[in-house]
């Protein structure tokens, strides 16, 4: 791997202590919209040593903070891709939630096309299948801006929602986040071949388990649905669900 590459990697894709080639499948997790790598910085600890962790660093935030943020999916595939393809040689699976999920399966759909190794698995949670847009958004036409849209959505602290320099740092790279998923229209795709596997909390109204099932739609593949408690950020009790869920699965 040359130079650049692997300091390409080391923005990209973080392992958080875990030693290289010794997992028997890799697991790619994407982080939701505003959010960063460092939500899976426990699961190398909670999952069997067999699952490799490998969090997916998009740019315009913690250490990526200087660098544009996307705005459009088709380039941050593109660049993801050529991250990737040095891992591509052996099994993987991924996980995304809530943007991150959409990403986890346009990735799926681009790998295919491409004539590229797939992941053996997607495990997705917190957003609505494909099938259920409509072309609205929670977070466009607020009165109350994006600041209202994070406050509905939970999960973020009150001590950064009530800081304004901290809001101000934090809102560009939401609303380019949230821009790669409402600019984002695929064509109709041939539905994927691996198992999907998604999780929906019981009281996410931005994606309930109504509109988690459509997913089904998504793969010729085996389908599960696992609500879990609490809202759109998953945590604490339903994280280690999705966590056991996935072991299993993967097996």
């Amino acid at each position: 791997m040359n130079g650049q590459l692997m300091n390409d990697e080391r923005r990209w894709l973080k392992r958080f202590g875990q030693r290289n080639g010794t997992a028997d499948i890799q697991l790619l997790c994407f982080h939701h919209a505003g959010g960063n790598a460092a939500m899976y910085r426990q699961w190398p600890k909670l999952l069997p040593s067999g699952i490799g962790v490998i969090a997916v660093q998009l740019p315009g935030r913690t250490d990526r903070f200087k660098e544009r943020p996307y705005e459009r999916i088709e380039p941050l595939l593109d660049d993801l891709i050529e991250v990737i393809t040095p891992l591509l040689d052996r099994p993987f699976a991924c996980y995304g939630i809530s943007m991150g999920a959409r990403v986890a399966w346009a990735l799926a759909h681009t790998l295919r096309e491409r004539a590229m190794p797939q992941p053996r698995q997607l495990f997705l949670a917190a957003n609505s299948a494909p099938n259920t847009d409509d072309g609205t958004f929670e977070w466009e036409g607020r009165e109350n801006g994006m600041e209202g849209y994070l406050r509905a959505m939970g999960g973020t602290p009150e001590e950064v929602l009530n800081q304004p320099d901290l809001m101000a740092a934090l809102l560009p790279t939401l609303r380019a986040d949230l821009t790669v998923l409402s600019g984002y229209r695929p064509d109709h795709r041939v539905p994927l071949t691996m198992p999907i596997h998604a999780f929906a909390g019981v009281d996410d109204f931005s994606a309930p388990s109504e509109r988690m099932t459509g997913w089904r739609e998504e793969t010729v593949g085996s389908f599960s649905l696992t609500r879990v408690p609490g809202g759109h950020f998953i945590t604490g009790s339903a994280e280690q669900q999705v966590l056991t869920a996935i072991a299993d699965a993967i097996g």
